[in-house]
């Protein structure tokens, strides 16, 4: 019986496309990069070559050291430094990235949903792709009216040694809130990313509003539709408490 929700967000929760929200992003990043005095170019490569480690982590480190580590070795930074490009970075995730919300589209259903199900008793899990500070998360969360705290459990840098699609970053997050994979449903708008849960035995439904299928992977074999189809679908989960 299924007791327990994870959800990503961006593509899912948050209706916008990874490519409107990546170049907005980057867009206001570079200019914290550039008020260091930091080479702007070097550390967007820097970046990109950073998240692109903490993707292939392999459960030694948490995400957030094995991206602080590739940043500063990137751009032969000291530790000094690399905590002033640190805070920064946070500094900008708590205040100028909440602008990036203009990029989203409209959303009503979420917000609502998550905390319906929540009251019905159901174990509830922000799965998002454990890439940015938990900062980060909790302002995008902001833009449709959550908190980290709707969730039993929020992935983020600094909690989590893997990312998607590495089936291990389910494993951890199934051993963390101590919970079967037959007994979890995971919601996600990528056909790769977030329906490899279902190869571990969790049950799973892609949201079709802004899918992301690169693999192109047949839709049909998973349990999918709109995120309307997505609050009717969840709508009829009994009460469990």
């Amino acid at each position: 019986m299924i007791n327990t929700v994870l959800f990503d967000l961006d593509g899912t929760l948050l209706q916008l496309t990874q490519d409107t929200f990546l170049k907005t992003y980057l867009a206001k990043i570079q200019k914290v990069f550039a008020r260091l005095d930091l080479d702007v170019e070097e550390s967007i490569q820097a970046l990109w070559i950073g998240t692109g480690a903490m993707v292939l982590n392999d459960g030694s480190m948490l995400n957030e050291e094995r991206f602080w580590m590739v940043f500063a070795k990137k751009l032969c930074l000291d530790e000094q430094q690399c905590r002033e490009v640190e805070a920064a970075c946070n500094d900008f995730y708590m205040n100028e990235f909440d602008t990036v919300k203009e990029i989203m589209s409209p959303n009503e259903i979420s917000g609502p949903l998550v905390r319906e199900l929540g009251a019905k008793g159901y174990k509830l899990v922000l799965a998002t792709n454990p890439l940015f500070p938990s900062c980060a998360v909790a302002t995008r969360l902001a833009w449709i009216g959550l908190t980290p705290e709707d969730f039993g459990l929020v992935t983020h840098y600094s909690n989590s040694t893997y990312s998607k699609p590495n089936p291990k970053y389910y494993e951890e997050v199934f051993a963390k809130i101590d919970r079967a994979p037959a007994e979890c449903l995971m919601v996600g708008n990528n056909a790769t990313e977030d329906m490899v849960a279902g190869n571990l035995g969790a049950e799973i439904f892609l949201v079709t509003d802004c899918l992301e299928n690169e693999a192109g992977l047949d839709v049909a074999a998973f349990r999918h539709g709109t995120l309307e189809g997505l609050q009717e679908f969840l709508g009829s989960f009994p009460d469990i408490k």
